[in-house]
């Protein structure tokens, strides 16, 4: 089938005064990948859930396959051949793979297990999936909850998947495989819109649709611009690569860890771990996530406690001591979940910034906090770290990922004095984010303070560290300087293919 799937003629959303999607009007063909792209607040998620009928449009039209269509609802975008896998998976854990697929169907106790069944596992195979219907979705790892949400889409009829930075949680086998499956969706007829953050999966798209600040800048042609092109029609201005500058070898360890081993429910997390970071040193960790890079930074951070091994911040032993000894020492820990791990959604952003350091007579007034002390420093945050909010009342629930990511970045990257744990500072956030994060990291770094840095976007590794390190199944595989580190060097050991096997 040719022709467009998605018409979108002068949509407009309000939300009261804010004018979050602006006159915007596309298409997007039968059988493309087409990209949305633009930076956090640009009106990605508001277009989006526009179409998916979760909020609905103040002026404009939607037509699908030539007919105007009216999406009031998520349901009704379902019946029109619309489906949308969000970045936070919309999942039952305690539900298999196939109740999870029918649930909300509609059939009732009509419904009949083994047809359905058989339209599943049709589907999988059709696809290049493999999805076990009587799995349940708690066992299932990431990649495979995101082969659920799809062959969902796909089993009520949807003839265009809206997939939400599919990648932002995914290891780069998972993603090469999720762009292997869009070739096969491609290839029968059905439209991909592409909300991605990442350049290197823009650019395998057909078309490219640039929103910024709620218009639509544009859409081009992926093979006639380059990732520069793109980058200026998105932030306005050009964004430069940032890159370390080489540095000497490093002096006395600011953090060493000797022979650390981390075992949880019977399983080997951490296995006999060595690592040194020197003051203004960043040790970058390249590894496939769930090898150990987690536990790692929680065992620093002292929010797991090691099986054996020590460690040491200077020369002081800090192995047995508390999250909050640790931080008073002059650590910051940016976990790799921020609403999970990092903030607390429903406090303000004032209250997000001086969590963990909240007991500290500081921030208090007697027994209650000093909410103009907070407020200050909230302010402080807020214009130095480029947070859009509203001010330091603004809920972090509301801030998009970029601006709660900042969030985080100001408050631990105050609080690291001698050392700073940075656990996937870049993931989910747009181009201009990941420029900000990058110069933040390197100025930490020049003001002496040792950075461990966990990163799954290879490119933040090359382009920061000043050694890299290697996990695989909670070990350090190896450890090079920059100068010697390149795919060919550290993707074997990635795989877990030690140096003396690969020789």
């Amino acid at each position: 089938m040719t022709g467009p799937r998605l018409v979108v003629r002068h949509l407009t959303k309000r939300f009261g005064a804010l004018v979050a999607n602006d006159d915007i009007s596309l298409a997007v063909e039968a059988g493309e990948l087409h990209c949305l792209l633009g930076e956090n607040g640009a009106g990605k998620s508001t277009f989006s859930g526009c179409l998916y009928g979760l909020l609905q449009p103040d002026h404009g039209e939607i037509e699908i396959d030539g007919r105007k269509v009216e999406l009031t609802s998520p349901a009704k975008a379902i019946a029109c051949g619309i489906g949308m896998v969000h970045q936070h998976f919309v999942l039952v854990p305690s539900f298999t793979v196939l109740e999870n697929i029918v649930v909300g169907t509609g059939s009732g106790l009509s419904l009949d297990t083994g047809v359905a069944r058989r339209k599943i596992l049709d589907l999988s195979r059709g696809f290049g999936l493999e999805l076990k219907p009587d799995r349940l979705v708690s066992d299932l790892s990431v990649g495979e909850k995101q082969w659920v949400e799809i062959v969902k889409a796909l089993y009520l009829g949807a003839r265009l998947l809206i997939l939400d930075e599919p990648t932002a949680v995914l290891t780069p086998q998972e993603s090469e495989r999720l762009f292997a499956v869009i070739a096969e969706l491609k290839a029968a007829g059905i439209a991909v819109i592409l909300i991605s953050h990442k350049m290197n999966e823009v650019m395998r798209s057909d078309r490219v649709s640039v929103l910024r600040k709620g218009k639509l800048v544009g859409t081009v042609r992926t093979k006639d611009v380059t990732r520069e092109d793109l980058t200026m029609m998105m932030v306005g201005r050009p964004v430069a690569q940032v890159h370390a500058r080489a540095k000497a070898p490093h002096g006395e360890a600011a953090l060493r860890v000797e022979g650390l081993s981390l075992t949880r429910g019977g399983r080997a997390y951490l296995s006999d771990i060595d690592l040194d970071i020197g003051a203004g040193e960043i040790v970058g960790i390249a590894g496939v996530a769930g090898n150990g890079q987690d536990e790692l930074l929680e065992a620093i951070a002292g929010l797991a406690r090691p099986d054996r091994g020590r460690m040491l911040l200077g020369p002081e032993d800090i192995t047995r001591l508390s999250v909050q000894d640790i931080a008073r020492r002059g650590v910051g820990y940016v976990p790799s979940d921020r609403f999970r791990d990092g903030l607390v959604s429903d406090f303000t952003i004032a209250e997000n910034l001086i969590l963990g350091q909240h007991w500290d007579e500081h921030w208090r007034s007697g027994p209650f906090l000093d909410d103009a002390a907070t407020a200050k420093n909230a302010e402080t945050a807020i214009s130095s770290y480029s947070i859009m909010a509203s001010g330091p009342d603004m809920l972090c629930g509301r801030l998009s990922g970029g601006n709660a990511q900042k969030v985080i970045l100001a408050r631990e990257f105050a609080k690291a004095r001698h050392l700073l744990l940075c656990n996937q500072p870049t993931r989910g956030v747009d181009i201009g984010v990941i420029e900000f994060v990058h110069r933040e990291l390197l100025r930490k770094r020049e003001e002496g303070c040792a950075i461990l840095l966990v990163s799954e976007e290879l490119e933040d590794i090359f382009a920061l560290s000043d050694r890299i390190a290697v996990m695989f199944r909670g070990e350090i595989m190896g450890v090079f300087p920059r100068a010697a580190a390149n795919i060919a060097a550290i993707g074997p050991l990635m795989a877990g293919h030690r140096p003396e096997a690969a020789a």
